[in-house]
């Protein structure tokens, strides 16, 4: 089988793409044929050591979707056949993969491979940020930063189907518009507007229910500015640099408001959640309330233009989803 390795952190250059041995799956195992490979920056993060994978060398990648080849002792909810996603830590860059059963679900057949391996990731993030760090409900107010982005779309997206008014902020025309056309009331060109100002205009001086803050350090701490009293700031990335180490007495005084940041795997701990999470992200995107944007289809247009080391470049322009066919791991025609 193929895959591609990383066996030294560095730049693009360190990717490998050779033979690996998969294995037979263990007890509560499952092994996965790839139909498709999702693409995320945390990829980069792991390639470059800013997060530390278990070992060197590893094989990339966290979500993907294809059928079921093989399963492991213990194993009882899936058969070989079924068609099934999955959101688990590295190992995706690959043709063939182990997955851990607890992690894996079946995929409703309204939800083709491609769509699958870009969402489960994002779309489960944006399920419990969304659902369960602070419940969005209809009348509310948000703040979505970085809302032309894949995250920020998906959430813009959902957060609009649940009835919330939307405030984004993006960093150029285009996205503005991209920003609009997925959902945002209002958006906010933080290169050209004070964002804080801007949300206090358009609440009238109330402020927010919440802020989703995937950039940090550059938003941070005008985001507890636009909450209103009690109001919660939820990060979940940190695109622009880590948020420096702050008094914990800074939310009392900017209201008596909540700060967190949470862990996708720690909502997934327990196997009724994964399923109960799933279900719930494959009804809305399903329904169409949610569209996952795709920027790029490796497995479609078979150039170097879709390649992994592309991504990374091409993600600061835009950071939809991609998605990659496990045979086109490696082109560059």
């Amino acid at each position: 089988m193929k895959a591609i390795r990383v066996h030294r952190h560095g730049g693009p250059e360190v990717l490998t793409y050779e033979d690996v041995e998969v294995g037979a799956p263990g007890p509560g195992q499952v092994r996965v044929r790839n139909r498709a490979i999702g693409l995320n920056f945390v990829d980069v993060y792991f390639r470059t050591g800013f997060y530390v994978p278990p070992g060197l060398p590893f094989i990339p990648g966290n979500e993907g979707a294809g059928e079921v080849v093989a399963v492991g002792e213990g194993v009882g909810d899936f058969r070989v056949g079924d068609r099934v996603a999955y959101v688990d830590p590295l190992g995706s860059y690959a043709e063939e993969r182990l997955v851990s059963a607890h992690l894996l679900v079946r995929l409703p057949d309204p939800i083709d491979y491609e769509t699958a391996a870009a969402m489960m990731l994002k779309g489960l993030t944006a399920q419990y940020l969304l659902r369960r760090t602070f419940r969005v409900e209809r009348g509310q107010t948000i703040l979505m930063h970085a809302a032309a982005g894949g995250m920020g779309l998906i959430l813009t997206q959902w957060a609009k189907h649940l009835g919330a008014t939307v405030i984004g902020t993006v960093g150029s025309a285009e996205k503005a518009e991209l920003a609009r056309q997925h959902g945002s009331d209002y958006v906010i060109d933080y290169r050209k507007e004070d964002f804080v100002a801007r949300v206090k205009e358009i609440t009238n001086g109330a402020g927010v229910h919440v802020v989703y803050d995937g950039v940090g350090k550059d938003t941070f701490p005008g985001s507890l500015d636009c909450l209103r009293p009690f109001g919660y700031f939820v990060a979940f990335g940190s695109a622009s640099g880590p948020i420096e180490p702050f008094d914990i007495t800074l939310l009392m005084e900017k209201g008596s408001v909540f700060a967190t940041w949470q862990l996708l795997y720690t909502h997934l701990a327990k196997r009724e959640d994964v399923l109960a999470m799933s279900e719930e992200l494959f009804s809305v995107v399903a329904s169409g309330a949610v569209k996952i944007p795709i920027h790029a289809h490796a497995a479609r247009r078979r150039s170097r233009s879709a390649s992994p080391t592309r991504i990374e470049a091409d993600h600061w322009r835009n950071r939809a989803a991609a998605v990659i066919g496990p045979h086109n791991l490696w082109s560059e025609s």
